[in-house]
């Protein structure tokens, strides 16, 4: 009986030794961070707590260039690496890490299937021209008027000294992105910036019940599950009745995102809301593939789902990180509103994107944001081909996985010069070739992020927007203010800001 009791405490102990003796990869050279090389927990721990980024970080500070962060899964912390990993006609597909994300049925972003990719790809992609783009933004513009009268009501009751008016500026981020994003895909905002709060209205397509559901809560829980349970993607199908409650809630916050995609849809698809607006959604049923097909129902759903999550979260968690550095950085709100005074002189109104596109200032300054904030910070995994790859000089076997994570590259003082730490928007005007090639907030190769340009459209709108309107400054007595210290920040797929309490007031441009 004792030898059986043995046995059974020694097959866990033989079930992630024996793989990591045998060493089939040939990974078992890399530095790693215990217990990484013999279990996938080790990442799936620091997803679970929000710091997956910082931990691969600090390993990388350790360590080195390539440290192994899972039995098969190596981090490589150089940008040399960026073209082989993601690059076009390398041979690189997305691992298992991916199947995590799929709820309705796989989209653009989780499919693995490179040629499945390619004809969904195809048929998405034109929907994020530059020509199509420019059509929406008269939906951005009619938000953003939203927003304005919401932040001058707000401004005529001060609450602070100086007759500003304290709120949390990540909140009324989060409205106005939802909204834009729910207004160019389902044909109408959520209506977060009328009511001032996190509620997403939902209308049941088979039985016209009205509900409402906490759109931004559901995302943020189900990033964080999802990329948690991409680390260890087995324990997918029993992530419902584990004890913890950050796996149960994140499960049925799934199940509710695509409900909120899937009802709206269907009320777009089946009775006929927004006809005639040329939005996203009637972009995404316009499209078709090589053979001349449009993407079935299920679909059109889950890229109207994967449209939803990658417009909005990213958006709001870049602006309330734009806000930190902005007031955080002595000089940077001064020459940013100088630009813009310049270039809105007259009677203050929305800028139009025509009038504020080339403002080299302004761009600076959302870029330095996206280099030092990194909203995805996390090295996206990719899984060599069949034949293996040489890799900044290592060659790694097929099957191995590779990552390169962004917020380590964008944070390199190698690449960005002893002040890579430092919020400096002027680095943007001598950028060396290094530094152009380093810097990946959306990705690059076939698999970057397609959205790009309407993103690029919508951060220059409405950081224009933002700093030619209103004065802004910390909160009294906000930590933030303080030197040293930092924005508060959580990782899901995503690191978002956890709030942040700013001071405003309507500006006087005479």
């Amino acid at each position: 009986m004792l030898a059986t009791y043995i046995l059974i405490a020694l097959l866990p102990v033989a079930y992630w030794l024996i793989p990591y003796l045998i060493d089939s990869k040939k990974l078992r050279r890399f530095p790693s961070p215990f217990p990484a090389q013999f279990s996938e927990f080790w990442l799936f721990y620091q997803a679970r707590r929000g710091k997956r980024y910082l931990a691969v970080h600090e390993a990388h500070g350790k360590y080195g260039k390539f440290v192994r962060i899972q039995p098969e899964q190596v981090s490589i912390a150089d940008s040399a690496a960026i073209p082989v990993v993601y690059g076009h006609n390398t041979g690189f597909l997305k691992p298992e890490y991916y199947d995590a994300f799929v709820s309705i049925q796989r989209g653009l972003f989780n499919t693995r299937d490179r040629a499945e990719h390619t004809r969904k790809r195809k048929t998405v992609s034109h929907v994020f021209s530059t020509k199509n783009v420019l059509q929406f933004e008269p939906f951005i513009h009619h938000n953003l008027e939203m927003l304005a009268s919401q932040w001058n009501k707000l401004s005529d009751h001060p609450d602070l000294p100086g007759g500003f008016r304290k709120i949390d500026c990540l909140h009324w981020f989060n409205y106005l992105a939802f909204d834009i994003i729910s207004d160019l895909t389902f044909g109408a905002p959520f209506g977060m910036l009328e009511s001032g709060k996190d509620q997403a209205i939902v209308k049941d397509p088979v039985t016209g019940k009205v509900t409402t559901a906490p759109a931004i809560q559901v995302l943020n829980r189900r990033g964080e599950v999802s990329g948690t349970l991409g680390c260890a993607p087995w324990v997918k199908p029993y992530a419902k009745w584990l004890p913890d409650k950050f796996f149960t809630q994140g499960v049925k916050a799934v199940q509710d995102l695509a409900g909120i995609a899937i009802a709206r849809v269907s009320e777009r698809l089946d009775q006929g809301k927004g006809v005639g607006r040329e939005d996203l959604l009637k972009k995404l049923m316009d499209g078709r593939d090589a053979n001349g097909n449009p993407l079935s129902r299920q679909e059109t759903e889950a890229e109207a789902l994967t449209m939803l999550i990658a417009g909005s979260d990213t958006t709001s968690n870049t602006l309330c990180s734009l806000m930190f550095w902005v007031l955080r950085t002595p000089g940077v709100l001064q020459k940013l509103q100088e630009e813009l005074d310049n270039a809105l002189p007259g009677e203050w109104s929305i800028p139009n994107y025509a009038a504020v596109k080339d403002l080299p200032y302004l761009r600076a300054v959302i870029n330095e944001t996206l280099r030092i904030h990194s909203t995805s910070s996390l090295g996206l995994p990719r899984a060599v081909p069949a034949g293996g790859a040489t890799v900044c000089g290592e060659f790694f076997t097929g099957g191995t996985v590779l990552s390169v994570p962004a917020y380590t590259i964008h944070h390199s003082k190698e690449i960005w010069g002893a002040d890579a730490s430092e919020f400096r928007p002027e680095r943007w005007f001598e950028l060396t070739a290094v530094q152009k090639r380093s810097f990946i907030p959306f990705s690059v190769g076939p698999r970057a992020c397609v959205g790009q340009n309407v993103a690029e459209l919508e951060m220059t709108n409405i950081v224009a927007t933002v700093f030619s309107g209103w004065e802004w400054k910390f909160a009294e007595g906000e930590k933030q203010g303080l030197p040293g210290m930092q924005l508060e920040t959580c990782e899901g797929f995503l690191r978002k800001p956890l709030g942040l309490n700013v001071g405003v007031k309507k500006r006087n441009r005479a």
